[in-house]
């Protein structure tokens, strides 16, 4: 009986020390998941805090500028460093650290060339051939730097949270389509799928516009059957801006005349400075025949901008097609770069209504093995040759690069607006009103989670300090979030934050009062952590499923103002639960497991949570 007992003692004590270590592995892994849960957070958020507290103000502006001042501005100061770097090179002076990035580039192309380096590399060296073949070279080099630099906050400022229209001030647009032209260009009265059509395809239009503001990204959105919404945040030329949106785009498929292309290019190379006058018109028109007009060939530069294509001899391209329109581009109804055929070669694929699958395969039937040319305002974007037939209207165009395919498939389905579009209104919110709200929201959201904190510390004691390190991870953790979508912050959004504040702290209270009615049964701190999150979870997970089903209704009926409240909301759910039940007791498990904390301090009465001899009551 003895030795019975014994064993059965000896069993239960290794019982508990198996529990135990599986307590403390249990911790373990929690902890690890915070650990890793608040450093994917902060890689969300590092983007919006570089960009809003460690780019200087004047690199901010350059990075927002659209692309053709970014060129300007790269090219500007990288003849002006050239210079200088030529002036240092003359007095035999040494590289600046500034211009250290040329020794790199110098030593490598040393290295390619197979010749020895110099011992030493002052200016005079790394400007010297074969550090560089020329001073046009180094002049790229610089220019590259800036550059790249210049496109990394730009893409840092596009990872970044973004300011709402209410918070950085800027314009906002109302556009609405003019149907009556619409039907005058059809020559048929139109139907709701004609109009809805016509609307959603200019809200794609204008959507792949955004870049050429060099403005934060705007919010576009339809308004009503015929009328779009665009906010734009930011300072910004009202008529530059009304022209970029409103530009109509020209998109058509011209047949390419490659006697008349030939012809033109023997007489322009042998008379340059004579074929065309200032306004880009010939000045002899019938170098060419009376039904073909010479149009220029363009390709994307390293700026993403438009650049006339020049031939091998250097002298600029031009093409000679058909004045009639093969295709119009309005026939096209989606288009998309993808990888195809037997080698896996990056493709073009579009479609085409069912008017212009016929008429396209009319002009295909016509024209088998003749180059074909793909037209924007009057710029040759793309040649390619008609190999059969295409009878089913789908029309796939190959021989580009992956790049080109994707500018391609993007010009087919954005170039050219479906339909034309006036200003309704417009309105202009100065940036000093923006820089007043953003002071009085972060005021508020400030002065909130203070009082609530402040609350949280005189009630509960020691306990509120648990509540206080879930707050602050919560707000941490939902900015972070947001942070990862591109968020547009606006003041709704702000309110959102200040209710899941709110709510966060409501499921704590809930917690900590559970506790209260444990201590009072005179259980330990373990039993009483333990009861007090067991018995509160699901009065805490009710009443955030509802908020966040309230939140996912919001989001898919509102708009606007409403639906970045709605989201802000919905995320505030997920990690409010997240550190009120996860974090939270963590916290109180470290306090009893590795500080060997005997109390449970969440109230100014007399009630205290202490291990009862012998065990856990």
């Amino acid at each position: 009986m003895h030795a019975g007992g014994t064993c059965a003692e000896d069993g239960d004590a290794k019982d508990k020390k198996s529990i135990f270590r599986g307590e403390c592995m249990s911790k373990r892994y929690r902890f690890v998941i915070v650990l890793v849960v608040l450093a994917v957070c902060f890689v969300f958020l590092r983007p919006t805090l570089r960009w809003y507290f460690f780019i200087p103000k004047d690199q901010k502006a350059l990075a927002l500028e659209p692309r053709e001042q970014i060129k300007a501005y790269a090219s500007r100061t990288a003849q002006a460093d050239l210079q200088r770097l030529i002036g240092i090179a003359g007095e035999g002076g040494d590289v600046p650290e500034e211009f250290s990035f040329l020794i790199k580039q110098a030593k490598k192309n040393y290295k390619n060339s197979k010749q020895k380096p110099p011992e030493k590399w002052d200016a005079k060296s790394v400007l010297e051939y074969p550090a560089f073949a020329g001073r046009r070279e180094a002049l790229d080099s610089i220019e590259t730097k800036y550059r790249e630099e210049i496109f990394a906050m730009k893409d840092l400022q596009k990872n970044a949270v973004q300011l709402g229209l209410d918070l950085s001030g800027g314009m906002s647009i109302v556009l609405k389509a003019d149907m009556d032209a619409l039907q005058e260009r059809l020559g048929r009265s139109l139907n709701d799928d004609d109009r809805n059509d016509a609307v959603n395809r200019a809200l794609e239009v204008l959507n792949s516009r955004i870049d050429r503001f060099g403005l934060t990204e705007p919010v576009i959105r339809r308004q009503g059957s015929e009328h779009i919404y665009v906010e734009i945040p930011g300072s910004a030329d009202p008529e530059r801006i009304n022209s970029i949106i409103m530009g109509k785009g020209s998109l058509a498929f011209h047949m390419v005349d490659s006697e008349a292309t030939e012809a033109f290019n023997s007489y322009y190379f042998s008379h340059p400075a004579t074929t065309f006058d200032n306004n880009g018109e010939l000045i002899d028109p019938t170098i060419v025949p009376a039904d073909v007009m010479v149009l220029g060939k363009y390709i994307k530069d390293r700026y993403g901008l438009d650049e006339h294509e020049r031939n091998p001899d250097g002298s600029l391209r031009y093409v000679a097609v058909k004045r009639e329109i093969g295709l119009d581009g309005n026939h096209i109804r989606s288009a998309v770069a993808e990888r195809g055929g037997w080698d896996n070669q990056p493709q073009v694929t579009f479609l085409l209504d069912m008017e212009g699958g016929e008429i396209f395969y009319r002009l295909t039937s016509a024209n088998v093995n003749k180059p074909l040319s793909l037209v924007l305002d009057n710029r040759v974007k793309s040649i390619a040759t008609i190999n059969e037939p295409i009878p089913s209207g789908s029309v796939r165009l190959t021989g580009f690069g992956a790049d080109e395919a994707n500018n391609i498939a993007l010009t087919l389905r954005t170039a050219a607006l479906p339909v034309e579009l006036g200003v309704a209104s417009q309105q202009s919110i100065g940036a000093s009103l923006g820089e007043d709200t953003i002071r009085q929201g972060l005021y508020a959201l400030l002065g909130g989670i203070a009082a609530v904190l402040v609350f949280m510390l005189a009630y509960y004691r020691i306990a509120g300090i648990n509540a206080v390190v879930a707050q602050i991870l919560n707000f941490y953790i939902m900015f972070s979030i947001l942070s990862a979508f591109n968020f547009t912050l606006t003041l709704p959004s702000v309110a959102g934050f200040i209710l899941t504040i709110g709510m966060a702290v409501d499921a704590s209270v809930i917690i900590f009062e559970r506790m209260k009615e444990e201590m009072r049964l005179g259980k330990g701190r373990k039993g009483v952590v333990e009861a007090g999150f067991n018995k509160a979870f699901w009065a805490i997970m009710d009443s955030n499923i509802t908020t966040f089903i309230a939140a996912l209704f919001l989001s898919q009926l509102g708009s606007g103002p409403i639906q970045g409240f709605a989201v802000t909301l919905a995320v505030g759910v997920f990690s409010s639960v997240f550190t009120a039940l996860f974090v939270s007791r963590l916290i109180f498990d470290f306090g009893t497991d590795v500080l060997h904390s005997k109390n449970v301090s969440v109230t100014w009465s007399r009630l205290q949570a202490e291990e009862a001899v012998g065990g856990i009551k």
